[in-house]
């Protein structure tokens, strides 16, 4: 992804990046969910419940995606409240 700053981006480019950006966190969290599932089954089978710690880590690292998303959403809220006021 690009290291534009939000305010030089054009409306199209935002929404585009929001696009792609929804896309991977819906497909990521997906695969993570099967990949979660088959996590606990192995806890529950081998009783190791280390491997309980993997979770959260692996949670926190979709952190940086999901603020990015709330500021590409944040911008383009603004953005649209700009070009069309309320009277």
């Amino acid at each position: 992804m690009n290291n534009n700053k939000l305010s030089e981006l054009s409306l199209t480019e935002l929404n585009k990046q929001k696009k792609q950006l929804s896309g991977l966190l819906i497909g990521g969290s997906i695969v993570l969910l099967f990949l979660f599932a088959a996590l606990l089954y192995l806890i529950a089978k081998k009783q190791n419940f280390v491997l309980l710690a993997v979770i959260p880590g692996c949670m926190l690292a979709w952190l940086p995606a999901v603020i990015r998303l709330s500021q590409l959403n944040t911008e383009i809220k603004l953005r649209s409240s700009e070009t069309n006021p309320n009277p």
